[in-house]
């Protein structure tokens, strides 16, 4: 949740994130590093706040295994959801390095159960989710 500029000092100039399909997500994403920051400014606007707890981590030459647990608030309604309430996720992420910063960054996020769209919702949360994030 903190400034931009310090989330893309990690990434190479020619970083590539890419987001497995998901409960959010359900056709993944592939974004090259102008459109992860571009994401990540969507998504300061969308969560109150978020935190990442490292279950476990696994290092071999240039890349790293993370898993992880990450909750986020939500700053504002979106679907069925509303503002304050917890998303929660427990992802694993697959980083490659490259001079020393993130080069490729593969995530497998596996989001609890989210609750159903109400009638009307513009296809629900994760259409609404995605669409903000996009």
């Amino acid at each position: 949740m903190g400034p931009l500029e310090e989330l893309a000092a990690f990434f190479h100039r020619d970083a590539v994130h890419t987001q497995l399909p998901n409960a959010l997500f359900p056709d993944g994403t592939v974004r090259p590093l102008p459109d992860l920051i571009a994401a990540a400014r969507q998504g300061q606007k969308l969560l109150a706040d978020q935190h990442f707890e490292v279950i476990n981590t696994v290092a071999s030459g240039a890349q790293v295994a993370l898993e992880v647990t990450w909750t986020g608030t939500l700053a504002v309604s979106l679907g069925d959801l509303t503002a304050g309430q917890a998303l929660r996720a427990r992802i694993a992420a697959f980083l490659e390095f490259r001079d020393g910063k993130i080069i490729a960054q593969r995530n497998h996020d596996c989001y609890e159960r989210l609750s159903p769209a109400a009638p009307g919702e513009n296809g629900g949360v994760r259409n609404v989710f995605a669409r903000e994030l996009s």
